[in-house]
């Protein structure tokens, strides 16, 4: 008997939302449909905004939360037009909401996360259940929060006495490590395409470098990379986590004042650079001998990032998701229906190796139809 759920993604790159109605009929997973929005220039500019301090947070980040639960609702419509079903036939949604600050352990020892949402609304709005606010109760058993990803990678990706790894290229970079005697290890690797689609929209009006072109156009500045991997971000031993309250264009333009004659372009070249290195090296620190490395999210489709990646892991394969079965853009999305699911069936999930907390906890909260 089918299993239906829906998984509504919006990531630190602020592009958009991505959603996915998949069918977990005994215990697998087969996507019958995927859609996307666009963010509006307008939301996307305030959602950027709210990642900082800035005045009347409360009253704009709950017009922000509103207006992002439209946007999801429309993919949720898409979805369900694309698969001819009602929403009566899917069990729940669910909806990781927007990060716009993420702190954890920090200030207090607990610390907090903040995905914009208003589950409440969604509920309305799509007639289904909504699960949502899936990293605060990590965050309050001790944990980072993020990354949330590698319990679904396991189940999707994982093969019996084979190490794989899997490394999600969104706003911020992710590794999760398969290990084949079924251990895993998760944890954020640094910026992932934030950076270079912000430089790359500040100096040529596009939203995104399409396939690196821009970046592969120049060789990246030695000098600077190594300035940007000085960071001790990236020196940090797992569990760690990170986002846009670290590596965001304030942290960039500071470490750049020294480097003032680089040309925008091979500054683009660096930020790539800069993606695929760090990503490289803790592939090689937590499993040099990581026979296949698949990537998701949108870095999988920036042909220069790959490259590079490969380069740099000669020993690897490195590989799209698509490859593995399910398309880059898909697999995060895939993530949180698969998640929505595990608090339906208040399935814990074992996540002392991967974020730190102090043990299995049952994740996200339940708004119902």
């Amino acid at each position: 008997m089918p299993e239906l759920y829906i998984g509504l993604m919006s990531g630190t790159s602020l592009d958009g939302v991505d959603g996915v109605l998949a069918d977990f009929e005994g215990g697998g997973l087969r996507v019958l449909a995927h859609a996307g929005a666009p963010f509006d220039p307008r939301l996307k500019a305030e959602l950027l905004a709210l990642n900082r301090a800035g005045p009347d947070e409360i009253h704009r980040s709950q017009l922000a939360a509103n207006a992002l639960m439209r946007v999801y609702a429309q993919v949720v419509r898409e979805l369900l037009a694309r698969a001819g079903l009602q929403a009566g036939d899917v069990r729940a949604i669910g909806a990781h909401g927007q990060t716009v600050r993420h702190r954890p352990q920090a200030f207090d020892g607990t610390g907090y996360t903040v995905q914009l949402a208003q589950p409440a609304l969604l509920a309305e709005l799509a007639g289904i259940e909504v699960v949502a606010d899936f990293r605060s109760r990590d965050v309050a058993a001790g944990g980072q929060g993020a990354p949330l990803a590698p319990f679904f990678h396991r189940a999707l990706f994982a093969r019996a006495g084979e190490a794989v790894g899997v490394l999600n290229i969104g706003g911020m970079s992710n590794l999760t490590v398969l290990r084949a005697d079924g251990s895993q290890l998760g944890f954020d690797c640094g910026p992932g395409n934030a950076l270079m689609d912000g430089w790359c929209q500040r100096h040529t009006g596009q939203a995104y470098d399409d396939q690196g072109a821009w970046a592969a156009g120049a060789p990246p500045d030695a000098a600077l990379l190594q300035a940007l991997l000085a960071e001790p971000f990236f020196a940090m031993a797992p569990p760690k986590s990170t986002g846009r309250d670290l590596f965001d264009a304030p942290w960039l333009d500071r470490l750049l004042q020294p480097f003032g004659g680089l040309a925008p372009q091979q500054v683009q070249a660096t930020l790539a650079e800069l993606t695929a290195a760090s990503c490289a090296q803790d592939v090689q620190r937590h499993a040099p001998d990581l026979p296949r490395l698949i990537v998701c999210g949108g870095g999988a489709l920036n042909a220069h990032l790959m490259r590079r990646l490969q380069d740099l892991l000669p020993a690897t394969r490195v590989l799209s998701s698509d490859d593995a079965g399910l398309p880059p853009l898909q697999v995060e999305a895939a993530a949180f229906a698969w998640l929505a699911r595990k608090a339906v069936r208040r399935e814990p999930l074992a996540l002392e190796s991967t974020t730190g907390a102090r043990g299995a906890r049952v994740l996200g909260g339940i708004w119902p139809a």
